[in-house]
């Protein structure tokens, strides 16, 4: 069915159509690769959690949870965040259950921005982050994150920074790149944002994926990024759930109760079983070491596995994302090459210009080793060919 003649629709997105996740998917299925584009484990959940799920389900925890989520589970959030970082939420005020990280992240947008607005944002970004500020009628401005390592220009982002500024959005460790942010990243940033009316949006979805040693360093831990800052952290990623959507954000009750007055109308509410079932599973402390662990230890046979192929490695300190340059195997537009590796060499990847707002071609691609030990195989033994 078609619209009829007469009825004139005005995109208020008119750049934006299909993601490159959603093609390249399709190309992955349409010629049987393996696919390590889209950032999601192909590897289930803890059983554990899966039989918590079912036992809140049938225990009658199916109607409408709480707008701010179940009380229970915001009590686990505010002990794990204590207990990690040192931060104090209040269980009641601070704290919010989201229907997963993208609908946290633009709820935060959509109870700050207005027209007129300016927000900061580093690229390359993960890709809702634009979409979510253009909707609410402000201008993304973006600060350049440059290869090898992908760190923070500090005197570039001071230049960015105007009477119009109304929020930076941060992403740390980062997607696409797998960068950590370090003590000295949000020391600089604290610094620039004091005795401003700039509120700080900090994307940790992937908080416990840091390695080698390293201490994630949290907004929270910097109480003078705390006190102006939105959190976002996702359960799905945490707990390899990303398909039940569930997220959660903390803020000082000031900005929460912004952050509620949207959220009540965009979800009202999150899925109730699977809040409970989280909270259960939340009481287990050694969870988070082990995801790390596995990470890790998935990153090491990717890096080691690549070593000697003509892939250059880009530094990965975190996330479940390797990103990597092939110009020793082809010149190839990075959009030309991912699909010629789907269609030719039955390995699915992303081309990282798709993360910045004006397309930035500089030969990088990357993989997501959120996979079983079986797919990683099969990958690597295609790409150590090329």
């Amino acid at each position: 069915m078609r619209c009829g003649p007469s009825l004139r629709i005005d995109s208020r997105l008119p750049q934006v159509g299909t993601t490159i996740f959603t093609v390249m998917s399709a190309l992955a299925q349409q010629h049987g690769a393996v696919n390590l584009s889209q950032g999601f484990p192909d590897f289930d959940a803890p059983a554990d959690l899966l039989a918590l799920l079912d036992q809140h389900a049938r225990a009658g925890h199916n109607q409408y949870a709480p707008m701010a989520g179940v009380p229970v589970l915001r009590e686990a959030i505010a002990a794990k965040v204590q207990a990690l970082y040192g931060a104090t939420y209040d269980v009641d005020a601070e704290i919010t259950v989201t229907a997963g990280a993208t609908q946290a992240i633009f709820t935060a947008v959509a109870c700050l921005v207005r027209a007129g607005d300016e927000v900061i944002v580093f690229e390359p970004a993960y890709d809702s982050y634009g979409p979510a500020i253009e909707l609410n009628g402000g201008t993304p401005v973006y600060a350049r994150l440059s290869l090898p390592d992908y760190r923070p220009d500090w005197a570039q982002v001071q230049t960015l920074i105007s009477a119009r500024t109304r929020l930076i959005i941060i992403n740390t460790p980062h997607n696409p790149t797998g960068t950590v942010w370090s003590a000295d990243d949000m020391l600089a940033l604290q610094a620039l944002v004091k005795d401003t009316n700039i509120v700080v949006l900090s994307d940790e979805v992937y908080e416990h994926m840091v390695f080698d040693g390293a201490r994630f360093e949290s907004v929270m831990r910097y109480p003078g990024l705390a006190e102006r800052s939105f959190v976002v952290s996702s359960f799905g990623k945490t707990y390899h759930v990303t398909g039940w959507k569930v997220a959660y954000c903390l803020a000082p009750r000031e900005l929460m109760a912004e952050f509620r007055k949207v959220h009540q109308f965009v979800v009202f509410t999150v899925h109730a079983p699977s809040q409970y079932a989280l909270a259960d599973f939340m009481q287990r402390s050694d969870w988070y070491a082990q995801l790390n662990a596995l990470y890790q230890g998935k990153r090491d046979i990717f890096k080691q596995a690549l070593s000697g192929s003509r892939f250059e490695l880009l530094p990965c300190q975190g996330t479940y994302f390797q990103c990597v340059k092939y110009g020793a195997i082809s010149d190839d537009g990075d959009r030309a090459f991912v699909e010629r590796l789907t269609r030719d060499h039955g390995v699915a990847a992303i081309p990282v210009s798709a993360f910045y707002k004006d397309p930035v071609d500089l030969g990088v691609i990357r993989f997501c080793f959120a996979k079983s030990a079986a797919t990683l195989e099969r990958a690597l033994e295609r790409l150590v060919k090329l």
